[in-house]
């Protein structure tokens, strides 16, 4: 089979950049490993997508349907139950794929989008002292059995991680009858959104443990107890603060990672910070004609972020179909300042940067009043003042060329003005 772009995944990432990719000269395919379109949107029955997209609240599955709906209508090309098992680059990309119904096959593609999503940490990611009986297992597999299986996995549960997907699972087990006896985090905040802790957590007197963690795992076949213990400002455990909890389940909400390891033979720019490739502002990565986009890319708080970013990386996708050329690219590093975690795009290829474009980026620090500025050889550029400002929210800037003096590195900041 040859096509002009294959996008692998059909999940909310997958399906906004085939949308914007689209035009009649092009032939696009995409690739989802699920019976269904959708992704993991499927499994969040619960509402909350949508405002920035739609204008309105939606579930999951209402929010999947409305982009399922126009990409059908388009009749753009889809494979389902198919799993991709081999990428190499030439020329062109040659991905090998396998499904039940064809067999073995590979698909000559002269650009790929990446948006496959990512993957939960599960225990074996962190160190959990105790013993490894049945009942502990990533809070989004908890939120499948239960949203699409109709099981649920506990009755007596308690959380680690204050992750969005543990947050929401916190009230969902709770309105189908389970006790939550509460959630830790080992950070001094939650790494879930603040709408998520008020509405999941405090409208149903779930505490939460700021600065604690597991310490004690019990039960030998089946869990029978979990133990935390709180920690101080430098990570050490504080005598006489241990709480323990008879429980028979364990949800592990402790971290999402990008989905790319498929396209490791590729030898892309990776970027320890987001455990993924590293970008330009076209979402294009260090092998030319590929492109990466949604929580494949980084991992964003909310949907609708997921969307746009990933219809502009459909755009330049098809940008790069039909002004493929050789020039080759000026990519300067953006460079991380004060209180600054990561940023998406990590690179600027000043060669083609005509454009406006956003950065995209996450802090380390909490505060109520903050100042971003951006600097180039010590010349402030730009500043945007903003409000509650929190590390598991992610926050946005946008650059415009005409702000830019020349083509040196840009050093991106954050002053907090009030913690």
């Amino acid at each position: 089979m040859n096509v002009d772009l294959t996008i692998i995944g059909g999940g909310a990432a997958g399906l906004a950049a085939a949308l914007k990719a689209h035009k009649d000269n092009h032939k696009i395919i995409v690739i989802e490993r699920e019976h269904v379109l959708g992704g993991i949107l499927n499994q969040c029955i619960h509402n909350g997508f949508g405002l920035h997209v739609f204008k309105e609240e939606l579930t999951g599955p209402e929010y999947a349907t409305r982009f399922i709906r126009s990409f059908l209508d388009q009749g753009i090309d889809y494979l389902l139950d198919t799993t991709v098992i081999d990428v190499e680059k030439n020329d062109d990309f040659s991905i090998t794929v396998t499904n039940d119904t064809d067999g073995i096959q590979t698909i000559r593609s002269k650009a790929v989008i990446l948006s496959t999503g990512c993957y939960e940490r599960t225990r074996g990611s962190v160190s959990l002292p105790g013993e490894r009986p049945k009942g502990i297992m990533p809070a989004g597999s908890a939120q499948r059995y239960l949203n699409i299986d109709g099981y649920l996995v506990g009755e007596r549960v308690f959380i680690l991680g204050s992750g969005d997907i543990g947050l929401i699972m916190a009230r969902r087990m709770t309105l189908e009858g389970a006790a939550v006896l509460g959630v830790a985090e080992l950070m001094p905040y939650s790494n879930g959104l603040t709408r998520n802790v008020v509405q999941c957590l405090h409208d149903f007197d779930i505490p939460l443990y700021l600065s604690h963690t597991v310490v004690d795992i019990e039960g030998k076949d089946a869990l029978k107890a979990v133990t935390i213990q709180a920690l101080d400002d430098k990570g050490r455990f504080i005598e006489g603060t241990k709480k323990r909890f008879e429980v028979d389940t364990l949800l592990l909400s402790i971290g999402l990672i990008p989905d790319v390891s498929l396209f490791d033979s590729l030898s892309f720019t990776y970027s320890a910070l987001t455990r993924s490739a590293v970008v330009n502002q076209f979402y294009e990565s260090s092998v030319p004609g590929l492109f990466v986009c949604g929580n494949a890319l980084h991992v964003h708080d909310l949907v609708d972020y997921v969307t746009k970013e990933s219809e502009k990386a459909g755009a330049c996708a098809r940008d790069y179909l039909e002004q493929k050329s050789d020039e080759k690219r000026d990519e300067k590093e953006v460079i991380l300042g004060d209180h600054i975690r990561y940023v998406v795009p990590q690179v600027i290829d000043f060669n083609r940067f005509d454009k406006p474009f956003e950065l995209a980026f996450r802090t380390t620090a909490k505060a109520e009043i903050g100042v971003f500025r951006i600097y180039q050889n010590d010349k402030l550029i730009k500043e945007k003042k903003a409000k509650f400002i929190a590390p598991a929210e992610m926050e946005k800037i946008e650059i415009r060329p005409d702000e830019i003096d020349g083509m040196d590195p840009i050093m991106l900041t954050m002053e907090v003005i009030k913690s």
